[in-house]
């Protein structure tokens, strides 16, 4: 592709633009001019992200446009900008751009369908987001590069310089914003790589819907006999851990697509936690960080650049960026049927949720719209009772519609294709944190190999209606009293209080949704779902 096309159209008139260098030119450009930068002894570079070593949900905005206004789930999750003040940043970032010394551009698909992937393109003076990008991105081959022309997206990454925080709408000096209808994403104030990810996301979020193709955040992965399991749940309750199962070949770790055809993966690698990470507990993404992986800000000994994964000096979000094909049971092309078992972990510190819950789909809707697990006491200044955490559809904060559309794609996927769903709880048991203890790893994947051998079609369950589920009542390698919990709770009365207070704070998260959605046929499914 010319100068013309990657200059002109983007208004930049930088002297030197590099177009989807390969990852040891990224290395060498990255040690050369970005301090901080190292390579591990794994082969792996070490980067910093500067300030912020985390995303930005209160800076992250939509351009709010009358052919969209209407489809956004405006709110906390989706803040309004008015377009002038969009291209007010992007002016500003193009400007700082065009001073850099060198820019970065990378091109790649978002969907590894090629009937619905986009082309996007970023547009970066640093060689860490370049390399992040390259990894992120579905990668084109040689022929689909010459020929890659107009991109859908364009993300101008121009983090390193701030957002003018008295411009309209800007509450601080960072600020992440899209276009929907320009098709452009603007970051200024923060260099933190997760943002263009998740920009990315959240587009396909708008997007995928109105083709009638359900976007999710959750991984997947595929048995011998082609079947496919999808396994939503927030930070904590053990996603990554349990996708990555030896028998069976990973399709990809957090964002998928489920279209008629099956299940795609919409990323062209993997974004894994990697603080407290070791060979034993986490094998696949261990070994996955070799040359051409990104660490983001590890702490590492300065000698021997062995990175110390334990250490949270600079944040606890320390972070492992690698191609998908770096995981050696992994599928490729990232692409599967028809799933036959919908997985929701939920890391429940209360104590009081059965170990694995088969869902009718009504009931699947509910618990995916509450999206529920818990944050731990001691794990925030204030908290020391384990506090419930809501997050509809099992990531509220990429969505672009409402989570009833979400959740309507599910049942109707569910019901037309057979696929079974459980709600798998991969807390604790025997009383709350601090008093019980948690469900163990070996139980949730015996668990776990029993719903893909159908075993857990076929045993009885108990109508929990205080929760929505059917408790399944048995599960070979895993022990009897540990299906029920009250009866493993030394003291039974204070197990119903604990469930009714949980329950209650089901209701009211799920009654605010209620309340969205207008008279009718939705507005009665939803009130179907909440019993």
């Amino acid at each position: 592709m010319g100068r013309d096309i990657i200059l002109e159209q983007f208004e930049l008139e930088a002297d030197r633009v590099l177009r989807n260098a390969p990852p040891a030119q990224l290395y060498e450009h990255a040690i050369a001019y970005e301090p901080g930068t190292a390579i591990a002894d794994s082969g792996a570079l070490i980067v910093r992200s500067g300030k912020r070593t985390g995303r930005s949900p209160k800076d992250k905005r939509i351009v709010e446009h009358p052919d969209s206004r209407d489809e956004i789930w405006w709110g906390e999750v989706n803040i309004p900008l008015d377009e002038h003040t969009f291209l007010i940043n992007r002016e500003r970032a193009i400007d700082y751009l065009n001073i850099c010394e060198r820019v970065y551009v990378v091109d790649g698909y978002a969907g590894w369908d090629p009937a619905r992937r986009l082309k996007i393109r970023v547009v970066t003076p640093r060689a860490y987001h370049a390399l992040f990008m390259h990894n992120l991105l579905v990668r084109p081959g040689l022929d689909e590069l010459d020929g890659f022309g107009t991109p859908d997206y364009t993300i101008y990454n121009a983090g390193r310089f701030p957002a003018n925080k008295y411009t309209h709408n800007m509450t601080s000096s960072t600020s992440i914003d899209i276009s929907l209808e320009r098709g452009e994403v603007v970051i200024l104030g923060t260099e933190y790589a997760g943002e263009m990810k998740k920009c990315v996301f959240t587009i396909m979020n708008h997007l995928m819907p109105a083709a009638g193709v359900m976007s999710m955040h959750c991984s997947a992965n595929q048995g011998p006999a082609g079947d496919v399991t999808l396994f939503f749940g927030l930070s904590g309750t053990g996603k990554t851990t349990l996708s990555a199962d030896p028998p069976r070949v990973l399709i990809g770790d957090d964002e998928h697509c489920w279209s008629d055809e099956g299940v795609f993966n919409i990323e062209g690698g993997c974004y894994a936690k990697c603080i407290n990470l070791t060979q034993a507990s986490e094998p696949q993404i261990y070994s996955a960080i070799r040359f051409g992986t990104v660490l983001e800000n590890v702490a590492y000994d300065p000698v021997t650049r062995r990175v110390d994964y334990a250490d949270d000096s600079v944040t606890e979000n320390t972070r492992a960026c690698y191609p998908i094909e770096h995981v050696a049971a992994s599928k490729l092309p990232a692409v599967g049927g028809h799933p036959r078992n919908i997985v929701f972990l939920t890391a429940d510190a209360f104590g009081v949720l059965p170990p694995v819950s088969r869902l009718s789909p009504e009931q699947a809707m509910y618990h995916f719209i509450s999206g529920y697990t818990a944050k731990l006491a001691g794990t925030e200044q204030g908290v020391v009772e384990p506090a419930a955490t809501f997050s509809p559809c099992f990531g509220g904060a990429f969505l672009a519609r409402h989570p009833f559309v979400y959740a309507r794609l599910l049942a109707e996927r569910m019901k037309q294709h057979g696929a079974r769903a459980w709600l798998v709880n991969t807390g604790w048991t025997g009383g709350p944190y601090g008093t019980g203890q948690r469900i163990g790893l070996a139980h949730t994947r015996a668990i776990l190999d029993r719903i893909h051998s159908g075993d857990l079609d076929r045993v009885p369950a108990r109508a929990n209606p205080r929760f929505r589920l059917d408790a399944v009542t048995s599960c070979p390698g895993v022990p009897g009293a540990l299906m029920d919990p009250r009866s493993t709770w030394a003291d039974p009365d204070a197990f119903d209080r604990k469930a009714n207070e949980l329950a209650d704070l089901f209701a009211a998260n799920f009654d605010r949704f209620v309340e969205d959605v207008p008279e009718g046929p939705d507005r009665d499914l939803v009130k179907l779902c909440a019993g």
